[in-house]
């Protein structure tokens, strides 16, 4: 495939230094922030880079509604990927309902400073643009050691193994990465849940992002193109539950089954859902629910802040990404743009070393340095935010940075 000659497609600004020169990278994920830094590290003039990915099948995936901010954008459009490819719904407005006794007792309209995409869209978008022989799906990684040449030697679960000089963990909430590097950071759950489904059209004439809000739950959504074309409109129902309810109703622990898809979610879980749909919300929003088939449920964890996302490893490194870093709740709107804008700067200290013999170690630590900052405040300000609806488990007393 002549990735060039894709239209919109920007070619490297840096030109490309002979292979045996450049260090290996792997880069563990294939989800938004792991694609991401691989069409960065390439416009930067890598070319030793791998993406190892877990499933066998990333294209075929689903997701919701993301909110980009405009540094994430245009990161992404230095990619070749215009606002017009994510967004083909522009509204920057926030319709927020307040709903007391099933009843709106006030609105408020705010902008949101950027765009709202689908998850399956923007992934989509990354995958299809990384050259062929980079992409390696069904590839999770099993275990991590040093080589005897001092690299990294990733265990792959076809039975294969590679070695990197740089290993990149951008692999999700449940991160092998994060179990094998910093496993004194467990998960932990929030105390609700977002449950999540798509409708074909747009019977409510939705167009602003819109979120309908009623103490202890919260309901979202936006108008989306989906996977087969066809508009469609993205809803999160999110609702609090306990550990045991969560349970029983879904038959594992939260910290565990972390990403719950349809042929998991059995006629008891609707049933209780929509139950609970009817008595928080408006006839039409629970009719929306219930007029859903296929529904996804992702339950809301925390985690403690991280103290680094670096780690030496042999006379190589490994790096932890994202939510593989450290998970944030949704209502900040910061897992995605924490993820790239970690990317971006990644990308460049490591151009910096590549072109300009920049020393490696420095300019990881003064990247880290720049980075975890923001992602404490996320993790801070959710529990806060999610607070104010009365969404999750009551505030605890704050976890020293």
């Amino acid at each position: 495939m002549n990735l060039l000659a894709q239209p919109g497609l920007v070619p490297p600004t840096t030109p490309s230094l002979p292979a045996e020169s450049q260090p290996s990278i792997a880069i563990v994920g294939g989800s938004i922030t792991g694609p991401t830094l691989a069409l960065l590290l390439r416009r930067a003039g890598f070319t030793r880079v791998s993406v190892l990915e877990a499933s066998p099948s990333p294209f075929a995936q689903a997701g919701g509604v993301i909110g980009l901010d405009h540094a994430s954008l245009a990161t992404l459009e230095t990619l070749g990927i215009s606002q017009a490819e994510l967004a083909p719904f522009p509204s920057e407005r926030v319709t927020a309902i307040h709903i007391v006794d099933r009843q709106e007792t006030s609105r408020v309209h705010s902008v949101y400073p950027g765009r709202n995409t689908a998850w399956h869209v923007l992934n989509s978008a990354l995958l299809n643009r990384l050259p062929d022989t980079w992409l390696r799906t069904g590839n999770g990684v099993r275990s991590m050691s040093i080589a005897g040449s001092g690299q990294a030697l990733l265990d792959l679960a076809d039975r294969t193994s590679i070695t990197a000089d740089l290993v990149v963990f951008a692999d999700g909430r449940r991160s092998i990465g994060r179990r094998l590097l910093d496993p004194s950071r467990p998960l932990h759950y929030a105390g609700y849940v977002a449950w999540r489904g798509q409708l074909t059209g747009n019977r409510a004439g939705i167009q602003d992002y819109t979120r309908l809000e009623a103490h202890g739950s919260a309901f979202h959504m936006f108008p989306i193109v989906r996977k087969n074309g066809d508009t469609g409109l993205d809803w999160t129902f999110y609702l609090n539950m306990s550990s045991e309810v969560f349970s029983r109703l879904l038959g594992g622990d939260p910290t565990q089954r972390t990403f719950i898809r349809p042929h998991h979610v059995s006629p008891m879980a609707s049933e209780e859902v929509i139950s609970r749909a009817y008595q928080l919300f408006p006839e039409a929003v629970a009719d929306t629910i219930s007029a859903t088939t296929d529904w996804y449920a992702t339950p809301i964890l925390d985690i403690n802040p991280p103290q680094q996302m670096v780690y030496p490893l042999g006379a190589a490194h490994a790096v932890l990404l994202a939510d593989a870093l450290a998970p944030v709740r949704p209502n900040t709107a910061q897992g995605a743009n924490n993820g790239i804008e970690q990317d971006r700067a990644l990308a460049i200290a490591l151009g910096q070393h590549l072109h300009h013999g920049a020393d490696l170690n420095a300019a990881l630590d003064h990247w880290q340095r720049r980075l975890l900052p923001s992602v404490h405040r996320a993790l801070q300000e959710g529990p806060q935010l999610s607070a104010a609806l009365g969404l999750g488990l009551p505030l605890a007393d704050p976890v020293p940075a």
